[in-house]
């Protein structure tokens, strides 16, 4: 009996160390989980942080381009409308020019008709050098975007 109690004593020991043992290793576990959890929490953090600073940086470039944008159809704008005052300008001295070739008027109304000719031309010299300037602002422009 002695040899009995003494082997299921010796059982128990061994069963017990088995069930620390195990304890231990659960617990060393559960910390390398909680460390891993921790480092996926962290690296989270910076990848979201990382993208939010992207996605602002993103939205400066959108807005930067739609100014340019607005910029760039505002110089068209501004270009066609200059073409089209010139082309107004043009037809108006041809008309005056018919008028004066076609029509029997005095010599005082032809020479008012001149002057008048005559400050077209120069309006339309103005218009052209805006236009230039227009051009190479809108070439700008374009190379910018």
């Amino acid at each position: 009996m002695n040899k009995i109690f003494k082997t299921l004593v010796f059982l128990f020991l061994i069963s017990s160390q088995s069930f620390f043992a195990q304890q231990v290793s659960s617990a060393a576990q559960e910390l390398e989980r909680q460390k891993a959890e921790m480092q996926t929490q962290k690296a989270l953090k910076e990848n979201y942080a990382n993208l939010d600073e992207k996605i602002n940086q993103l939205k400066k470039e959108q807005k930067e381009l739609e100014n340019k944008r607005k910029n760039l159809l505002k110089s068209e704008s501004n270009l066609k409308s200059t073409k089209e005052k010139i082309s107004k300008l043009e037809l108006a001295n041809q008309k005056i020019e018919n008028k004066i070739t076609t029509t029997s008027i005095s010599d005082e109304e032809i020479q008012k008709q001149r002057i008048k000719t005559k400050e077209n031309e120069v309006n339309i010299q103005k218009l052209k050098l805006t236009q230039i300037n227009q051009e190479k602002e809108l070439d700008k422009m374009m190379l910018n975007i």
